[in-house]
């Protein structure tokens, strides 16, 4: 296992030397100048010329690509040019706000999701069926902002029992998770849905049953556990998606997270800031996918490394 996870490492190298240096050019491809930008509409032309001096936007790109990617293995994300502080210190302000609405999604959709996917496999064809599969395919076609602002009309405009925005105390994560988790509940229930349909033809289901083995103990023993692999994929994919920043419902709810921090910081033009959250970003995908192979070895013996 150990050579796998070291090997996974070094491959990840270039991914995410790659993802660095596309965010780097990209930025540099957004008109207008971010001197000018960040010195506001009344400063003079030597402010400008300052602020591009100390953002070292007077050198050329390759001399400033060289010297971001030279920072980066000394791990110097930069310095913001809006706070005048460290990167890293920015980042580590806004991460946890992220991680903590990305698990909290998670406890909610994971069981949700899955309790609904099984339930409908094993409605296959029925009423429930149907009301299921409906109800997993509105989560999943639903824009999550149109979401996150119906909620937001009812609940904190009309009945005015929880906050519209902020994070200054738990009732507020209450609206960004029920938003995000009916994105990622639909998500979870088809692919168990259809996971669990095809672990539930297979001969050792109906040996179980032939054995004398309780349904729920057929449903959970032996088909859930054998299905995991699929299920463990997509909710893998959830989890990379929520850490990157859950971008629209942090604007709509003013959370102070990683999607919001990127939002604020490309309008500001502020190239340090975005540059570091987007190689952030690419190094948790990275790990999380390494998770997610070694889950695959955990929850099934065939599975090799």
């Amino acid at each position: 296992m150990y050579r796998y996870v070291l090997n996974r490492l070094l491959l990840s190298i270039p991914t995410v030397l790659g993802v660095a240096t596309v965010s780097f050019l990209l930025m540099r491809l957004i008109p207008g100048d971010p001197a000018r930008v960040i010195a506001g509409v009344d400063a003079t032309v030597e402010d400008i010329d300052r602020i591009r001096r100390q953002l070292g936007l007077d050198q050329s790109v390759l001399q400033q690509y060289l010297q971001f990617i030279g920072r980066l293995f000394v791990g110097d994300l930069g310095t913001s040019a809006r706070s005048g502080g460290p990167v890293t210190t920015v980042i580590a302000a806004a991460a946890p706000r992220t991680l903590q609405l990305a698990v909290l999604t998670l406890m909610v959709s994971v069981p949700l999701g899955c309790a609904l996917g099984i339930f409908a496999a094993v409605r296959r064809g029925r009423l429930a069926d149907v009301l299921a599969s409906i109800l997993a395919v509105i989560g999943v076609s639903m824009p999550v902002y149109w979401i996150g602002l119906l909620l937001v009309i009812v609940f904190a405009v009309n009945l005015q029992i929880l906050p519209a925005a902020g994070a200054r105390s738990f009732f507020s994560f209450v609206l960004p998770v029920a938003t995000l988790s009916l994105y990622s509940i639909g998500f979870i229930a088809r692919q168990t849905r259809s996971a669990m349909l095809e672990v539930l033809r297979q001969d050792y289901v109906r040996t179980a049953r032939a054995k004398g083995a309780g349904p729920l103990r057929v449903l959970i023993a032996h088909a859930f556990r054998n299905a995991l692999i699929p299920i463990i994929t997509i909710i893998g994919i959830q989890f990379g998606n929520l850490l990157g920043g859950a971008i629209l419902t942090e604007v709509v709810f003013a959370w102070p997270g990683l999607g919001r921090l990127l939002v604020e910081s490309i309008t500001a033009r502020d190239f340090a800031v975005v540059q570091g959250a987007v190689f952030v970003i690419a190094i948790a995908l990275v790990a999380l996918n390494l998770l997610t192979d070694l889950a695959y070895a955990a929850v099934d013996p065939r599975v090799t490394l």
